[in-house]
């Protein structure tokens, strides 16, 4: 008998991927949509093959450099499942071109969410296959963070890397170094599986008793719940569950904010209330002062507007509001039904802005959100009010305790370096698309959709929408890559980079 220790971690993703199509393939069939159960079904048959085939090649492999091997995982993953997840999903439609395939399954599997295709093209079980392939992706994220970024001080957790994390009694650091990562990885994926399937089946029978039919419901529950913002409708305008289906949406989303809030997720944390968490307080300082502002700006900017006194009106771009702030703020990517009410309400031109700069300030750490991410802001922004304070009192000593001075000092050095990253990253994929023939505007619209992992942006930013699809080839492979760089973030690709971490 084979043991788990002994395969190689993109060897059990492999393996997952190929059991889960089996789930579109069962879909299709039911549907009796035989020509996509067939794909799935083939493809998974001929990959869960090659994946025992390789593992028992590769099963006397000892890794030589544990912390080396699981960042070159998370980069294989990446460069390597995708064509694997795009095999069926290009047999399935006759008449797209493989490499197409292959960036929708990058876009799906780093939760980034853009689509090549228009949603009345792909048949129901493709559209499953999107959303599981994103819901799969934001699970690996999860995953990843505590298993592998965690303990390296990635992925956020460098803000903080004077607190160690506290893991549970299967995750001290005795068991980490004992354990091999293939172990690490699928203890983890125990730990935290049942919650995230568990909250996705909530969100979904909720949706569901909303009045939303099962297959738009499931891929809005896993889209929620991975921030993938995939859909198989137009929009949250042509869903059936309406105002009280965004409202169970909105909840479920507020997951994304702190890691505080995923079921299992306190014990990847240093103690502390929730009340005191520094991703809470940023993320209900933003969802509270942008819908306010967006929302007052009716009576300063646009007095002109018809519906002054509609206290319908009034409710509906606020609740518009809300929901698209928290979903972009969260990179989940979703508009409101009401979100055309809130514009015009509001009498800016172009609100997508807004939307553009909570996307790249992102979730929480440790979450399935991208961008930036809350707690790097929070670090910022208590450094920066620390030196506000300086200048009217110069020799005052800054309280707040040890987190608060940590996350002041060296925690907003860290957050500063990495958002400099950030920047230079955008600029640079930002020329790359320039010298791909696009104009300042398609560049920066998206290099920051791609970066922060929020691929909804394309649509809403600009004051025309734009399309993913109008993009060539070289525009494609751009954003692919810029995708994979925002999901795995700059600080691990520069721990790649540095010769140390190569020497045996």
């Amino acid at each position: 008998m084979i043991r788990l220790s002994r395969i190689p971690v993109m060897i059990i993703l492999m393996g997952g991927s190929a059991l889960a199509m089996l789930v579109p393939a069962i879909h299709a069939f039911l549907l009796r949509d035989y020509s996509v159960s067939r794909a799935f079904l083939y493809s998974a048959l001929i990959f869960l093959i090659l994946t025992a085939m390789i593992a028992i090649a590769s099963v006397g492999n000892r890794p030589r450099q544990p912390a080396r091997d699981q960042l070159l995982t998370l980069l294989g993953a990446y460069a390597g499942l995708p064509l694997i997840l795009a095999v069926p999903f290009s047999e399935a439609i006759p008449d797209t071109h493989f490499t197409s395939a292959w960036w929708e399954m990058i876009s799906s599997l780093t939760t980034t969410g853009a689509s090549l295709y228009a949603p009345d093209r792909l048949e129901p079980s493709l559209h499953l296959w999107r959303a599981m392939v994103g819901w799969m992706g934001g699970f690996f994220v999860l995953v990843t963070a505590v298993a592998i970024l965690a303990p390296m001080n990635l992925g956020g957790f460098e803000v903080l890397r004077d607190v160690r994390p506290r893991f549970s009694e299967a995750g001290s650091d005795h068991w980490a170094r004992q354990k091999t990562a293939s172990e690490q990885l699928v203890a983890h994926a125990a730990d935290l599986l049942p919650a995230y399937l568990g909250l996705t089946l909530a969100l979904m029978i909720g949706l569901v008793m909303a009045g939303e039919t099962a297959l738009v419901a499931a891929c809005h529950a896993m889209s929620v719940l991975s921030t993938s913002g995939i859909t198989p409708l137009g929009g949250l305008d042509e869903a059936r569950s309406g105002v009280l289906g965004e409202a169970l949406i909105l909840a479920f989303m507020a997951l994304a904010v702190s890691r505080r809030l995923i079921p299992t997720g306190h014990r990847h944390v240093a103690p502390g209330s929730l009340r005191e968490d520094p991703e809470m307080r940023m993320a209900i300082l933003l969802c509270t002062a942008v819908p306010a502002l967006l929302f007052l700006r009716h009576w300063f900017g646009a007095l002109s507007v018809d519906d002054v006194g509609d206290i319908r009106a009034a409710f509906g771009a606020l609740w518009g509001t809300l929901f698209t702030v928290l979903s972009f703020l969260t990179t989940t990517g979703f508009e409101s039904a009401h979100w055309m009410t809130a514009r015009n309400w509001s009498g800016l031109e172009t609100p997508g802005l807004v939307l553009a700069g909570l996307a790249v300030i992102g979730g929480g750490v440790a979450t399935t959100a991208g961008g930036v991410k809350l707690l790097r802001v929070y670090a910022i922004f208590l450094h920066g009010e620390r030196e506000v304070e300086r200048l009217i009192h110069p020799n005052s000593i800054g309280g707040g305790g040890v987190l608060a001075r940590r996350l002041r000092r060296q925690g907003a050095r860290m957050a500063w370096i990495f958002f400099m990253l950030f920047a230079l990253s955008i600029a640079v994929t930002m020329l790359a698309l320039s010298l791909a023939g696009l104009n300042f505007v398609q560049s920066t619209t998206f290099a920051v959709a791609a970066l922060s992992t929020t691929g909804p942006l394309a649509g809403v930013t600009a004051a025309e929408p734009l399309s993913w699809a109008a993009l060539d080839g070289p525009a494609r492979t751009i954003l692919a890559a810029a995708m994979v760089l925002g999901r795995l973030e700059t600080l691990a690709i520069v721990a790649l980079l540095n010769p140390d971490f190569w020497r045996n």
